[in-house]
């Protein structure tokens, strides 16, 4: 059987979003089932396509078990022979949390992309249908692989994908990488590698079997942090802890010795940077472990490996 389906996994969000017809405020996230959503799109007519519906909530309020339960689908849908790709649609408040996650979690050979809204399905100018068409036309790709997030345009890999506005079309970046190419009258442009990892068959199974999670929290530091923050987690019982350094990762001499205390304890601690652009650049004497990524793709690589 020749692999030419592509698989559509609803999750809910802004692209699925109902309101007063004609604006694109006041609307309500998840509401449109992802066939409706397929429905509208006279430019996918033709196309082989499964449909599931696997949550139906806006992305702010993403849970561990709809993380689940997509890695499933997903998984299962990438071991058919014939199915291309798979294209997810999200909302976009999470979506750099899910994009890694899932690319951590199955890293994938073939593409899944996850592509979104800003405006809901009754605005008067809605962005999905759009988005929609080029999610279909990276997943179809010949070579492309990995987990993908497309918006406006764009396309961007999992590991560098960022939301960079409150309420642009293109509201994503993909930093100092850049994106991994743009879709342009129906064809990829690329401009860099497809993401690529290797798959760990034991992380997969830990988040399948996953009944509790492990509690990861994320501090900022800025003008006046201190310990108090950091105290009050570990007394509560926090697992583990990231925090979003100012500049280089640089920390608050109070919040730095609290967090040094709680890695005195046995808590995993990280350190990443607030900055929107660049990454912690590890410096002899540095007592905290630095990571590569965004604060909340921090966390979720803590939160996968305290699973494990």
């Amino acid at each position: 059987m020749s692999a030419d389906r592509i698989v559509v996994l609803g999750t809910g969000g802004t692209i699925a979003g109902r309101g007063q017809p004609g604006t694109d405020l006041g609307y309500v996230a998840g509401q449109i089932g992802v066939e409706d959503l397929l429905s509208g799109v006279p430019e996918l007519a033709g196309v082989p396509v499964a449909c599931e519906q696997v949550a139906q909530i806006d992305s702010k309020d993403m849970r561990f078990d709809v993380w689940q339960s997509l890695a499933a689908r997903c998984a299962h849908w990438l071991a058919q022979p014939d199915v291309t790709g798979i294209v997810v649609t999200h909302g976009t408040d999470t979506l750099e949390e899910t994009a890694w996650f899932l690319q951590r979690v199955l890293a994938p050979a073939k593409p899944v992309v996850i592509t979104c809204a800003m405006r809901p399905a009754t605005a008067l100018v809605p962005d999905g249908p759009q988005n929609l068409v080029d999610a279909f036309t990276a997943a179809r790709h010949p070579g492309a692989r990995g987990v993908l997030a497309v918006c406006a345009g764009v396309v961007h890999g999992a590991a560098e994908v960022r939301k960079v506005h409150t309420y642009r079309l293109d509201a994503f970046g993909s930093g100092d990488a850049g994106p991994i190419g743009y879709v342009e009258a129906g064809r990829v442009r690329q401009l860099r590698e497809w993401p690529r990892s290797v798959a760990d068959p034991a992380l997969s199974d830990a988040v399948a079997r996953a009944r509790e999670w492990p509690w990861v929290e994320i501090v900022t530091n800025h003008a006046g942090a201190g310990a108090r923050t950091v105290d009050a987690l570990v007394a509560a019982g926090v697992h583990g802890l990231v925090v979003a350094g100012t500049g280089n990762g640089s920390l608050n001499a109070a919040m730095e010795q609290a967090l040094l205390r709680a890695m005195g304890q046995g808590l995993r601690v990280v350190r990443s940077t607030r900055c929107l652009d660049g990454e912690v650049i590890v410096q002899a004497g540095d007592a905290l472990p630095a990571h590569p990524l965004a604060p909340v793709k921090a966390r979720v690589d803590l939160l996968l490996e305290l699973l494990a």
